[in-house]
Protein backbone atom coordinates (compact mmCIF):
# COMPACT_ATOMS: atom_id res chain seq x y z
CA UNK A 1 0.00 0.00 0.00
CA UNK A 2 1.23 3.47 -0.86
CA UNK A 3 2.21 5.75 2.02
CA UNK A 4 -0.08 8.73 2.35
CA UNK A 5 1.59 11.76 3.96
CA UNK A 6 -1.71 13.04 5.34
CA UNK A 7 -2.48 9.72 7.01
CA UNK A 8 1.05 9.60 8.42
CA UNK A 9 0.67 13.12 9.81
CA UNK A 10 -2.61 12.22 11.53
CA UNK A 11 -1.08 9.05 12.98
CA UNK A 12 1.87 11.05 14.33
CA UNK A 13 -0.44 13.65 15.89
CA UNK A 14 -2.52 10.87 17.45
CA UNK A 15 0.60 9.18 18.87
CA UNK A 16 1.86 12.42 20.40
CA UNK A 17 -1.58 13.15 21.87
CA UNK A 18 -1.84 9.65 23.37
CA UNK A 19 1.68 9.88 24.80
CA UNK A 20 0.75 13.17 26.48
CA UNK A 21 -1.72 11.16 28.60
CA UNK A 22 0.55 8.15 29.13
CA UNK A 23 -1.30 6.17 26.45
CA UNK A 24 -4.09 5.75 29.01
CA UNK A 25 -7.48 5.69 27.27
CA UNK A 26 -9.29 6.81 30.43
CA UNK A 27 -7.07 9.89 30.75
CA UNK A 28 -7.43 10.67 27.03
CA UNK A 29 -11.22 10.40 27.28
CA UNK A 30 -11.29 12.60 30.41
CA UNK A 31 -9.22 15.25 28.63
CA UNK A 32 -11.58 15.22 25.65
CA UNK A 33 -14.61 15.59 27.94
CA UNK A 34 -12.90 18.50 29.74
CA UNK A 35 -12.24 20.22 26.39
CA UNK A 36 -15.90 19.81 25.49
CA UNK A 37 -16.85 21.71 28.66
CA UNK A 38 -14.50 24.56 27.73
CA UNK A 39 -15.98 24.87 24.24
CA UNK A 40 -19.71 24.87 24.89
CA UNK A 41 -20.32 26.95 21.80
CA UNK A 42 -21.75 24.87 19.00
CA UNK A 43 -19.11 24.63 16.30
CA UNK A 44 -21.17 22.87 13.65
CA UNK A 45 -24.79 23.46 12.79
CA UNK A 46 -26.29 20.34 11.23
CA UNK A 47 -29.84 21.61 11.00
CA UNK A 48 -31.46 21.19 7.62
CA UNK A 49 -31.70 24.31 5.54
CA UNK A 50 -34.39 24.98 3.01
CA UNK A 51 -33.02 25.41 -0.47
CA UNK A 52 -34.79 28.11 -2.46
CA UNK A 53 -35.82 27.00 -5.93
CA UNK A 54 -35.87 29.57 -8.69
Amino acid sequence: MKNDPIVEEIRNIRAVHAAKYGNDIDRIFAAIKEDEKKHMKKLVNRERKTVLQE
